[in-house]
């Protein structure tokens, strides 16, 4: 979507593609933000990032049946140091 935005914002404008898509143009322009700036993401989003891989190890030792919860508690067990915001 931001991409095609990006691609024909000099032709249409970002407003009327917006419009059109329907999408609010403060998405776009938020998106586009983070894209350029990933330092500008919630607090949560980047503590996810830096433990995705363990967060992905134990979802799938879980067969996928861990939801948020339960791999929470468990890398609590692991000794991993964790922000959860509910």
């Amino acid at each position: 979507m931001v991409d095609f935005i990006l691609n024909n914002k000099d032709r249409y404008g970002v407003e009327a593609i917006c419009r059109i898509l329907p999408i609010a143009t403060s998405t776009y322009y938020r998106t586009l933000d983070l894209t350029v700036n990933p330092e500008h993401r919630a607090k949560q989003d980047l503590h996810d990032l830096q433990h995705a891989e363990e967060i992905k190890r134990i979802w799938k030792e879980s067969s996928g049946r861990y939801g948020v919860r339960k791999v929470w508690q468990q890398l609590k067990r692991e000794g991993q140091v964790l922000l959860f915001i509910t």
